[in-house]
């Protein structure tokens, strides 16, 4: 019934009726083609669900040198996603155990000390053999695997092209903000 509202009304006709329309699977780029738990809570959080958008993918920690970087995420997230950048936060206790709280601590930790809005997902293993495939695959495309926590990829609009940033990137790094940019357009 959907694909034959989407052929009747468009894209366009569908948002008016307020029904927005997700990528199905055959229009999510393999790249984005895995899902998560929601770290707020714990609802599945297909990535296909941002297909069409450029994503910044951060592994995150609470008790990190890197961590005051949620202000800046939150910031660029704020003022960037009605063009189309999604901030995609991964809690990772990967890097010297410097995430060892539960989803709710976390979740919390993040919303109440930073404001964090932009969409986390459940506590993820980055590295090593453990590695959630979704890591991997961005390790393998650029060739930069997460040395440590907010260690950043990424990806375009259409998930052909992901560009990894080390921890020391801050979000509002002048490079980082161009590729933004340009990703957007």
């Amino acid at each position: 019934m959907f694909s034959s509202l989407k052929r009747c009304l468009g894209i366009a006709g569908l948002i008016s009726l307020g029904i927005v329309p997700v990528a199905g699977a055959a229009e999510c780029p393999p790249l984005l083609n895995h899902s998560f738990a929601s770290l707020q809570d714990g609802k599945p959080m297909p990535l296909c669900q941002y297909a069409g958008k450029v994503i910044l993918v951060v592994n995150t920690a609470s008790y990190c040198g890197f961590t005051s970087q949620y202000d800046g995420l939150e910031k660029l997230y704020a003022r960037l996603k009605d063009k189309g950048l999604v901030v995609l936060g991964f809690p990772s206790n990967d890097f010297g155990e410097q995430e060892p709280g539960s989803e709710k601590e976390i979740a919390d930790f993040c919303r109440l000390t930073y404001g964090v809005e932009f969409p986390m997902v459940s506590k993820t293993v980055v590295k090593g053999k453990g590695a959630h495939p979704f890591y991997l695959k961005l390790a393998e495309i650029t060739g930069s695997k997460p040395k440590w926590n907010f260690h950043k990829y990424l990806i375009s609009r259409d998930a052909t092209q992901v560009i990894a940033y080390t921890s020391f990137t801050k979000p509002d790094d002048k490079d980082l903000l161009k590729k933004i940019d340009e990703f957007l357009k």
